[in-house]
């Protein structure tokens, strides 16, 4: 199971993320993972095994304090997990300054959106502390939907869930911020 991320981590990702210390295949970060169930929306209903065959199909990195990991308009083929450390992540506005959208934490899980369509990233993600984080690829979901049929939906419903959830919560702020009196 260990070559799945080394299998999967090729082209586009292994490009992007060639200036982080690549720290090697998920699978030794299992129990680090699965420690994460309770923090990680994520995670909430995977068992101890789902994590472990997950974690078979992800790779591990090691970014340093003001390191970017995912930069707004790259290409991106993979999401990440939060392992240990933090991160922070920045959208540029209109003028092309760079603003804080919110820092993450263990157990949250980043560029999903991209991994998904495979459109530029929206945004870009700073390590704000040593930070460890695992990946998983577009390649890697298809290897486990392949391979592991069961998982593979769990993951899917799991990620359908969250965006759904975040395209719901961007709406309800718009139709906040739509809904205010212009001030003259």
């Amino acid at each position: 199971m260990a070559e799945h991320a080394e299998d999967s981590l090729s082209g586009m990702s292994v490009e992007l993320l060639s200036h982080i210390e690549h720290l090697g295949t998920g699978g030794s970060y299992a129990e680090q993972i699965f420690d994460l169930v309770g923090r990680s929306p994520f995670f909430a209903d995977f068992e101890r095994d789902d994590i472990e065959l997950l974690a078979g199909y992800m790779a591990i990195y090691h970014a340093q304090p003001g390191q970017a990991i995912i930069r707004e308009g790259d290409d991106g083929d993979f999401m990440l997990l939060v392992i240990s450390g933090a991160v922070d992540i920045f959208k540029n506005n209109a003028q092309g300054e760079r603003q804080l959208m919110t820092s993450v934490g263990p157990g949250m899980t980043l560029g999903e959106m991209s991994m998904i369509d495979g459109e530029p990233r929206f945004a870009t993600c700073i390590a704000t502390d040593i930070t460890v984080f695992s990946v998983l690829t577009r390649d890697a979901m298809a290897n486990i939907i392949l391979e592991n049929p069961g998982l593979g939906s769990k993951i899917l419903i799991k990620l359908v869930t969250m965006l759904s959830q975040r395209l719901r919560q961007t709406s309800a702020r718009l139709l906040q911020t739509m809904e205010r009196p212009l001030a003259f």
